[in-house]
């Protein structure tokens, strides 16, 4: 009797034992994943923050693998995918976050803001009415309601919403201007222009709001209306800037310029005005000529005005210059500019601007301007630019490369497309001092900065089309450029030359045929190394009489330098170079 009761004990214990191995088994495989799943978690975490995302989406996948059903992992794995610009596969994971972590805010939030870019309004509507059911008091959320329902067609739901924001943050501009443009939208005027009008009763002597109102009625063709609001304003202060400006408006729109005219000259030479709110009048005036497409020549006057004023103002010097170079007028624009640079030598938008009035036209003042700002400006690398630019033009090669060797020294080390410019001049310059080794790892090191560097993948394959060298490279770099612009006629010639160089006739002859065509209808001057170009290929695809012709019209041109083109003539057959 004994012995069966301990029999069974024994087992019952032996038993018991087994269970709590199991469950320490158990526990223990639980607690090693759970360790493992933080680890990858936090070191996706780090990868993030060094924005090395490949890292990232290995480390969440690791994470995935774990616990498939992690919200907040697959949260991440939407942002990784939003910050890849895959919008759908973003969206996909942060509806599964949000369907495994309803509450969560941020989840729900940008899983909201994707639905309504990705155009999916009545899921973003859905969305944002939880958030704002959730969150009464984030204003924020009631303008994203709003929008939704906007775009999504349903005006009258949008100003239900932005009513709701209303009542919690009180009277608001911006809401109201909201408000306003869908009231317009539905046709209803009364209630638009009343979002405005209810600003004037609270603040009666606040002209901006007055102001706002006479700009809407005048934008909405209400003349009379606006120019009632507008006499309403002047009465409170008619020197206002801003009124001035509407008032100017009103009176272009109502076909009296001369009435305009004077109600500008009146607040320029009104005392009571600083110089920057005349020019702040100017510069809306002269905008708003250019928005309704007006002659310009009208603000040359006011400017006259304010000369007499105030002579010694270099802001309106500036100002003055940029209108006139508008007009086309770039030696009168450039005297300004020279005044404001004189008056501000260290400020380089002087230099800049005398710079767009000279430079490609005038090469030698390019230069001086370039070397008179370098005096003040030693450290500004656009002047080394504009001023090596300048000297390989004029075929100063090696004092080009000097003043681009020093100047590329001064580029911001983040500014890649200046880099990648400064280089590809350089490579240029090499090239054209017969250094052909360093005007190709020059251009690679452009090319490194700015893989889709145009210019430098246009000169970088010819030239070494030109000594029959990488021709498959040559090939692979022009083809970027004639994708880009299919009807530039020196990108064409470039490919058509390549494909020639590769025996590719029949294909070149159809991109230099277009190089050609391109040019004439352009009215662009065709080089003569162009027309040689295409009485080769047309040696080659056998039109031997029309080839003939076309190595005559390059001779003719008078500017070649091909070293075979004479005996091509001569002999009337293909030499190569």
């Amino acid at each position: 009797m004994y012995k069966r009761i301990y029999t069974v004990f024994i087992v019952i214990f032996a038993f018991g034992s087994i269970m709590s191995l199991f469950a320490q088994t158990k526990d223990d495989s639980n607690s090693e994943k759970r360790r493992k799943f933080d680890y990858f978690f936090y070191e996706a975490m780090n990868a993030k923050t060094a924005n090395k995302y490949d890292a990232v989406y290995d480390y969440l996948k690791y994470c995935m693998a774990i616990d498939s059903t992690n919200a907040n992992v697959l949260y991440e794995l939407g942002n990784y995918f939003n910050t890849l610009d895959n919008k759908n596969k973003a969206l996909d994971y942060y509806r599964k976050a949000t369907s495994y972590d309803g509450s969560n805010f941020y989840y729900n939030m940008a899983y909201a803001s994707i639905c309504l870019e990705l155009k999916q309004y009545s899921d973003a509507i859905e969305q944002f009415e939880k958030l704002v059911e959730a969150n009464p008091d984030n204003t924020e959320l009631y303008l994203y309601l709003s929008e939704s329902y906007r775009l999504d067609g349903d005006l009258n739901n949008a100003i239900v919403a932005l009513d709701k924001l209303e009542q919690i943050v009180g009277l608001n501009e911006k809401i109201s201007l909201q408000k306003y443009q869908l009231y317009t939208s539905m046709n209803q005027e009364k209630k638009a222009f009343a979002e405005i009008q209810k600003y004037i009763e609270k603040y009666p002597n606040q002209l901006k709001y007055q102001i706002l109102l006479g700009d809407l009625y005048l934008q909405a063709g209400k003349t009379n209306e606006a120019f009632m609001v507008y006499s309403k304003a002047k009465s409170i202060d008619p020197d206002d800037p801003y009124l001035i400006t509407s008032m100017a408006e009103y009176y272009e729109q109502t076909k009296n310029k001369a009435a305009a005219e004077q109600e500008l000259r009146i607040a320029l030479v009104s005392p009571k005005m600083d110089i920057d709110t005349k020019l702040s009048i100017l510069a809306q005036y002269i905008g708003t000529l250019q928005r309704t497409q007006k002659d310009t020549q009208t603000a040359n006057a006011l400017f006259d005005t304010l000369m007499v004023q105030h002579p010694q103002e270099p802001k309106l010097n500036l100002m003055y210059g940029n209108l006139l170079l508008l007009q086309n007028k770039k030696d009168e624009a450039r005297f300004e500019y020279q005044l404001f640079a004189e008056a501000n030598p260290t400020n380089p938008v002087g230099w800049e601007q005398m710079l767009s009035t000279a430079f490609p036209d005038s090469i030698d003042l390019t230069i001086k301007i370039c070397k008179d700002a370098i005096s003040y400006l030693p450290d500004q690398p656009q002047f080394y630019f504009y001023q090596g630019a300048a000297e390989f033009l004029k075929e100063e090669y090696k004092e080009a490369l000097s003043t681009l060797l020093k100047g590329v020294t001064y580029v911001d080390e983040n500014n890649n497309a200046l880099l990648s410019n400064f280089y590809g001049q350089i490579g240029d310059l090499y090239h054209q001092l017969g250094q052909s080794d360093s005007a190709f790892v020059t251009y690679d090191k452009a090319l490194t900065y700015d893989p889709n560097n145009l210019g430098v993948l246009n000169n970088y394959s010819y030239y070494l089309s030109l000594i029959k060298k990488d021709l498959d490279k040559a090939e692979r770099m022009s083809s970027i450029t004639v994708k880009a612009e299919p009807a530039n006629p020196t990108y064409l010639d470039t490919y058509g030359w390549v494909l020639f160089e590769q025996g590719a006739y029949t294909i070149s002859k159809i991109y230099i045929e277009n190089a050609i065509k391109y040019s004439e209808e352009k009215k662009e001057e065709i080089g003569s190394e162009v027309l040689e170009h295409y009485g080769d290929v047309l040696f080659k695809t056998g039109e031997t009489d029309k080839a003939l012709e076309y190595w005559i019209k390059a001779k003719q041109k008078g500017d070649s330098k091909s070293s075979t083109l004479d005996k091509k003539i001569e002999t009337k057959t293909y030499i190569s170079e």
